[in-house]
């Protein structure tokens, strides 16, 4: 989720705007049927029904992919690093507010690093190593391949448990998920900004064109509103699912 950058409307890629766009429509498609399963309209198993778990990968990849176009983008252009930390700033802050209003919706199961915190940590690592060319793609190899590595290390050592507790498990080189409304840590999600960075910075040596500038410029209307939803992905990813949940809770009063 490489929410909307600082950079002028004129050197924007509608392109990546747009991917970002079609995960802003997945995702909220996928958060109503969450709701109504919440409010009881549904009865699905979005823990572990493939049908939803697939979705919700595929959801997160697809932002975290955006998310490391647009790094490679910013650093393209020349993006400055207080700029960087301004906007870095306001990813931190949501990812607390995310905190606090899952807190006080599911307080069993309140997010403590969901995608906001997960993408606050990756977007720095991702900013650092940006200068690595092609070394990024064995680097998010490596960080997805750690994910199966994990998984083997916690058979054969019962040592590694304490990788699964609280202060650990962010990391993500866990044996068993934990409770928690969601959870996108470092492994093996780094990994796909990894590659989106990678990708991003190819496709800006070898095919430039590949991404367009003048957002709307010879595009259709479902282009341009997914371009336009892109370049205001944060502020829509967190005011989405008040909307969603007092719009059912209204609904639900007046039935």
């Amino acid at each position: 989720m490489n929410f909307k950058s600082d950079n002028p409307p004129a050197s924007r890629f509608d392109s990546v705007d747009a991917l970002r766009g079609m995960a802003i429509v997945w995702m909220s498609a996928y958060h109503l049927f969450f709701d109504l399963n919440h409010f009881g309209y549904l009865k699905q198993n979005f823990y572990l029904d493939p049908f939803w778990t697939w979705q919700r990968t595929a959801i997160v990849s697809l932002f975290l992919f955006a998310a490391g176009l647009g790094q490679a983008i910013a650093v393209h252009q020349g993006q400055s690093w207080p700029r960087f930390w301004r906007r870095w700033g306001q990813v931190a802050a949501c990812a607390l507010l995310v905190t606090a209003g899952s807190y006080w919706m599911y307080p069993q199961s309140f997010i403590y690093f969901g995608v906001l915190h997960g993408m606050a940590i990756m977007l720095l690592v991702v900013r650092l190593t940006a200068g690595w060319g092609g070394w990024l793609w064995v680097l998010g190899g490596a960080a997805i391949a750690m994910q199966f590595i994990a998984s083997y290390a916690h058979s054969a050592w019962a040592g590694a448990e304490f990788l699964n507790g609280n202060s650990f498990n962010w990391l993500g080189l866990i044996s068993r998920k934990p409770v928690t409304e969601d959870y996108v840590p470092l492994i093996p999600w780094l990994g796909v900004m990894w590659w989106g960075m990678a990708a991003g910075t190819w496709t800006l040596r070898q095919r430039p064109h590949w991404f367009r500038h003048a957002p709307g410029s010879d595009r259709g209307p479902a282009i341009r509103g997914l371009a336009w939803l892109g370049r205001w992905s944060l502020s829509y990813y967190m005011l989405h699912q008040p909307v969603l949940i007092g719009l059912l809770m209204a609904v639900g009063a007046l039935a």
